[in-house]
């Protein structure tokens, strides 16, 4: 399994030391920030590569609130939020930002670590549902698909025609497959139903519409380049 990457947010060394030394332990990357520009900017130049964010409240330059909502501005990185505080009000409004875990100090290390496994593997089952194909992204548990961020309304046999296509990507599929696997081996209609349905999808694309290819005297192909 690829190497999970987490970066620690807090001011206080002696907290990023024991938490680095226990997530190293556990075979998690770990990245270092001392306050919350330094923190913003990790995660500016290093985003891709950051699977979880453990923010710490108080910090100088950005507070974890501050950090949070810019973080929450681009990504949807599972958060942890580490506070000296217990109070309920800060717990709400760290939810209402977009926090996944809220944790007060002191804290176990090793039930923060549950907590992140926990995110981590809810993480892991929702990348698996949704997949991302040249900015169109389908959850095939929600069965619903979206276009640059933008949900579009599909008929059930367009989700699934568009599904099959996605599926396939880079291969091109006669319209009698299509049929077999879309519409199954009993029907028995005008193939061109299928260039009509096609039609409808390419439209509610928009800009990406044009990733399905004609194939002449075949049938359709699915293709970002």
């Amino acid at each position: 399994m690829e190497e999970k990457t987490i970066l620690i947010a807090d001011d206080e060394e002696r907290i990023r030391k024991l938490l680095k030394d226990f997530l190293e332990k556990e075979g998690y990357g770990v990245l270092e920030a001392e306050d919350g520009e330094i923190a913003l900017k990790a995660f500016v130049d290093k985003g891709n590569r950051i699977d979880l964010v453990i923010l710490d409240v108080m910090m100088p330059k950005l507070d974890g609130w501050s950090v949070l909502r810019q973080i929450r501005q681009v990504s949807k990185v599972p958060v942890i939020m580490l506070t000296a505080r217990g109070e309920e009000q800060d717990e709400l409004f760290g939810f209402e930002l977009g926090a996944d875990e809220y944790i007060s100090k002191p804290f176990s290390p090793k039930l923060l670590i549950a907590r992140i496994k926990a995110i981590l593997s809810r993480t892991i089952v929702e990348e698996n549902n949704e997949k991302n194909y040249g900015g169109i992204k389908i959850d095939t548990e929600g069965r619903t698909v979206s276009v640059d961020g933008r949900s579009i309304e599909l008929s059930l046999r367009e989700y699934e025609l568009l599904k099959y296509l996605l599926e396939n990507e880079n291969v091109a599929l006669s319209r009698e497959k299509i049929l077999n696997n879309v519409w199954n081996y009993d029907y028995y209609g005008d193939s061109r139903t299928i260039d009509s349905h096609i039609k409808k999808i390419r439209h509610k694309l928009g800009k990406r519409g044009k990733y399905i290819k004609t194939i002449r005297g075949i049938g359709y192909k699915f293709e970002t380049e």
